[in-house]
């Protein structure tokens, strides 16, 4: 008996094809699939729609802590030309320069801190963590990002519970199976502004998601656009 292999459907591509246009027909469809009403609504419902965009999951809504006063503290600072400090490179490398340097702020990877890898020997702790607590003092009025490491989270809650001045906006979403839950649960019931994804999900592109929609939104009050940016 010979196998005939049913007939494949054909497969047709959406004409989207250019950086621009692909975004604007990916916040189209998650428009579409995710209607009002929403959990998150306005700006809030930007930041959430970037974060969807990026990780391409419609579920993680249901995980997202936003709120709309971490949102302004993380606008506010960017307007002021806030340094963005990331525990990665790789966050750092989600961040364009195209959204940033037109409101003056500036991205510093706490891995490029001089003299870390010492300091995190003479702690025996990690990089990443060793950077956040060199960073205490420092860390006021500017926006940090942990998309990778819990242990970086877990320093930055630890000498902030310490007494080291508050970040203008916490951006925790470490992602991972060793602590990244707990650190982002201990990071939700903070009064510190946050956004958060509980759960195992998370990491550095939508950590850096988070910020690309604070900046949009940044841009936008100062009456810029991406592209004039660009």
């Amino acid at each position: 008996m010979t196998y005939i292999p049913a007939p494949e459907h054909s497969v047709e591509l959406d004409p989207a094809c250019t950086p621009q246009t692909i975004e604007e027909r990916s916040f189209a469809i998650i428009d579409k699939e995710m209607p009002p009403p929403r959990l998150f609504e306005g700006l809030l419902w930007q930041v959430a729609r970037r974060c969807v965009h990026t990780l391409g999951d419609t579920e993680i809504v249901h995980d997202l802590c936003l709120s709309q006063t971490a949102l302004e503290a993380g606008v506010n600072a960017l307007l002021a030309g806030c340094t963005v400090y990331t525990d990665t490179r790789m966050a750092a490398a989600g961040l364009p320069l195209r959204r940033l340097t037109p409101l003056g702020v500036t991205v510093t990877p706490i891995m490029a801190l001089p003299g870390l890898d010492a300091l995190a020997r003479a702690k025996k702790t990690t990089r990443s963590r060793a950077g956040l607590e060199s960073l205490a003092a420092q860390m006021q009025g500017h926006i940090m990002v942990i998309g990778n490491a819990p242990t970086a989270l877990l320093g930055l809650l630890d000498v902030l519970e310490q007494g080291a001045p508050p970040p203008a906006l916490i951006v925790g979403m470490p992602v991972g199976f060793v602590n990244a839950a707990q650190s982002k649960e201990l990071l939700r019931r903070t009064a510190w502004p946050h956004f958060t994804l509980l759960g195992r999900k998370g990491g550095s592109a939508v950590a850096a998601a988070c910020v690309n929609a604070l900046a949009d939104i940044a841009l936008a009050r100062r009456g810029l656009t991406q592209a004039a940016a660009l």
